[in-house]
């Protein structure tokens, strides 16, 4: 598969005849699921777009069924930024609805197939991006990650998958699930196409109040950087054997590639789990208080305008966006918002005081992204197992860091990815770590 860094140096008629060749292989891997709609029609390198980040005249719908038939009639600021630099939509890829799930079985499309396996989840909630990028249907992809959705799908369809700092990359035009941890970010086949696809997005925007004013300097990789690097001893022991063996296999990496590796603690990450849990659903079910009938998407029929906002969520809602609805109207709630809400916050500052603590003394933290590899379909039994799978994840949104996940090891043809996680705004360090990982990992 041509990587991003290849098709930017392609003339214009051989661009309009990869788009072809996409779409054709596309329509050939068409039971993975992976894309939602296709448009051949766009001039520049064809890029993968997740279904939550507007395309101008393109049905764009968070997988949802209370969005079907709405048309974005404006271009995000990460899409235009694409346009600007030779790239183009290419098509819409499958999500957990709304952005709401780690498997990519909540769509309202159905489910994405990991390519790696057929039977097993591509992660979530950027799954669609992942597996379009892992079967080689897409050149590059733009997932968001709220809570791992772009690091942990990336990890288990073997790409890279990077999530800046956040306020790096506006999220003008991205469907908003939890407006203070989202963050849109790169898919793609190899560290220095993150970096490419990173640079072209990153910046400030004025129309994004969470939009950071800090300058920007595109990202060169230095693999040959050394750097301290901090491990994790009291996170890792809770991963399966499998990713340990990856853990361990890349520490010995960074060390040949001449890094200093030193241990570094955290705090438990059941407090992650319940801080992330509790604000993420209290924004959610604040944002998606706008789908209600009356505007776009989806309108139930009914007598009244009350019966008709209730049968229009009920109905147009999967059960999972359903229950992060419920539960975050519960916490927000009077005489629960203390309890809850206001605790949650607490609790981030501290996890946010922690990673700067540790990075006092390293460049940067190697995490594992999820407890274990790809996991079959339905094997998951209830909410809190689903959740509990972004045990590694969360804690970088809930601080705000940047981080980038790679395949580091496979085990029975399913790939293992970790993740390095940087400083706020240091991106560079972040890819510069990740270069030379993927370099030793690949000698």
């Amino acid at each position: 598969m041509i990587t991003l860094k290849e098709a930017l140096g392609l003339p214009k008629e051989e661009l309009r005849q990869l788009r072809k060749d996409l779409a054709k292989r596309a329509e050939e891997k068409k039971e993975l699921n992976a894309y939602i709609a296709m448009d051949e029609s766009g001039e520049g390198v064809p890029i993968a777009i997740k279904d939550n980040i507007q395309v101008k005249d393109w049905e764009v719908t968070c997988a949802s069924k209370i969005l079907q038939g709405y048309v974005a009639p404006y271009d995000a600021t990460v899409v235009e930024r694409l346009r600007q630099s030779g790239l183009a939509p290419f098509g819409r890829t499958n999500m957990d609805e709304f952005a709401m799930g780690s498997s990519t079985e909540t769509s309202f499309y159905g489910k994405t197939l990991n390519p790696k396996d057929p039977n097993r989840v591509p992660g979530g909630s950027s799954g669609g991006s992942a597996a379009v990028v892992a079967a080689g249907i897409a050149v590059a992809a733009l997932g968001s990650d709220t809570g791992g959705s772009i690091r942990q799908p990336a990890a288990f369809c073997g790409i890279v998958g990077m999530k800046p700092t956040y306020g790096r990359v506006s999220r003008y035009g991205l469907a908003a699930y939890g407006s203070s941890l989202d963050q849109i970010g790169p898919m793609t086949q190899n560290v220095e196409d993150a970096a490419i696809l990173y640079n072209i997005i990153a910046g400030y925007d004025h129309r994004d109040s969470t939009s950071a004013s800090v300058e920007h300097t595109p990202i060169t990789p230095d693999p040959d950087r050394k750097l301290t690097i901090g491990i994790v001893p009291n996170y890792i022991k809770d991963a399966s054997p499998t990713v340990q063996k990856a853990y361990d296999k890349a520490i010995e990496a960074l060390k040949s590639a001449g890094h200093e590796i030193v241990e570094v603690s955290l705090m438990d990450a059941k407090y992650d789990i319940a801080a992330y849990y509790i604000t993420a659903m209290a924004e959610a079910s604040t944002n998606l208080s706008r789908y209600d009938g009356v505007r776009y998407g989806y309108r139930a029929e009914a007598t009244g305008l009350r019966q008709m906002y209730k049968r229009t969520r009920s109905e147009g809602f999967g059960e999972e966006v359903k229950r992060r609805i419920l539960l975050g109207t519960f916490v927000l709630s009077s005489g629960y918002y203390d309890a809850y809400y206001i605790k949650a916050q607490k609790v981030r500052h501290l996890i946010k005081e922690e990673y700067e603590k540790v990075f006092q003394s390293v460049d940067l933290i190697l995490s594992p992204v999820a407890p274990d590899v790809a996991f079959e379909f339905g094997s998951k039994k209830s909410p809190l197992e689903m959740y509990l799978s972004d045990v590694y994840t969360i804690g970088v949104n809930l601080a705000g860091l940047p981080a980038l996940s790679l395949p580091v090891d496979e085990s029975g043809g399913l790939p293992v990815g970790l993740q390095l996680i940087g400083k706020a705004f240091d991106e560079q360090t972040v890819f510069d770590g990740a270069m030379s990982l993927e370099r030793a990992i690949r000698s």
